[in-house]
């Protein structure tokens, strides 16, 4: 797809891509050797650069957190020729700075989550790749300024939590993780970037900051309508950061790009052929055949 490829990879809720100055719009089915992505993707012109936007629970939100066909979503942009991947979210604060409204462009996460598929390797063809920085600077630099051109408050840096759900925290959990010193949390960004590391592709965060969580004694507890309705008030400043962003990656490239290079262990002899077939997108670069 060297001649139509989708530079730049967006998932996040389904209102982001309707957006004042995307055309040449196409609707993409696609079909993965790991499942079906989370919807259909839809694929647009910005700024003369082809943005693919994927919305995260599907249209309507039907998918919970923990259900995400992860693997499938980051393989489907891969399969497009996506190199930049952004991962627009709502969070919870941890830190009295980060107040709802706000944006916040993370440069950590912790994992607290549980029985998510979080690689594409396996059944035969082993992986070890690092993700001791899994959110990739470049990008986020690039979202930071995009970001703080809508004119909203934005942060950058700070370490973002990844919790199961689709509960919200209890109020122990909360001050527990603010002990910590981690500053947001969320439920969707584990195992998004450890699968966009391993399909080479830059990730990072732009989260919008919806509550307090439940550890703020002088703020109502998180509530479903709270989240919903910040972040209908955000939806317009993410469109036009996403807007901003596509110039300011222009020229840009990324270590994470080879990131998979040197990680594999297995002998290309002892792959099994069925493996080698569903992971080859990934992987011919470095084995061809």
């Amino acid at each position: 797809m060297e001649g139509n490829r989708v530079d730049i990879g967006v998932i996040g809720g389904s209102g982001l891509y309707e957006m004042e100055g995307l055309t040449d719009i196409e609707e993409v089915d696609l079909t993965t050797p790991f499942g079906e992505p989370s919807d259909t993707i839809l694929i647009g012109t910005v700024a003369g650069t082809r943005v693919a936007f994927l919305p995260r629970h599907g249209r309507g939100h039907r998918i919970a957190p923990a259900e995400l066909p992860t693997r499938a979503n980051i393989y489907a942009l891969k399969s497009l020729g996506c190199r930049w991947v952004i991962g627009v979210c709502a969070c919870g604060s941890l830190q009295e700075a980060y107040a709802p409204g706000h944006v916040v462009i993370p440069s950590g996460l912790f994992d607290r989550t549980s029985g998510r598929p979080s690689t594409f390797f396996g059944e035969g063809i082993v992986s070890h790749i690092s993700v001791a920085d899994p959110l990739c600077p470049v990008l986020a630099d690039a979202l930071y300024e995009a970001a703080s051109a809508t004119g909203g408050t934005v942060h950058k840096g700070g370490d973002l939590i990844i919790i199961n759900g689709p509960r919200f925290s209890t109020r122990t959990e909360s001050n527990i993780y603010r002990q910590w010193g981690l500053d947001i949390i969320g439920m969707t960004a584990i195992p998004e970037a450890f699968l966009a590391r391993e399909a080479e592709m830059s990730y990072a965060v732009m989260a919008h900051v919806t509550d307090y969580d439940v550890w703020h004694e002088s703020e109502e507890p998180v509530t479903v309508e709270m989240v919903v309705r910040i972040v209908r008030e955000n939806v317009a400043h993410a469109k036009e950061a996403i807007r901003n962003v596509v110039p300011l990656l222009a020229g840009k490239e990324s270590e994470a790009w080879d990131a998979l290079k040197d990680t594999i262990m297995t002998a290309p002899e002892r792959m099994p052929e069925a493996t080698r077939d569903r992971l080859a997108l990934l992987i011919d670069r470095y084995y061809p055949r």
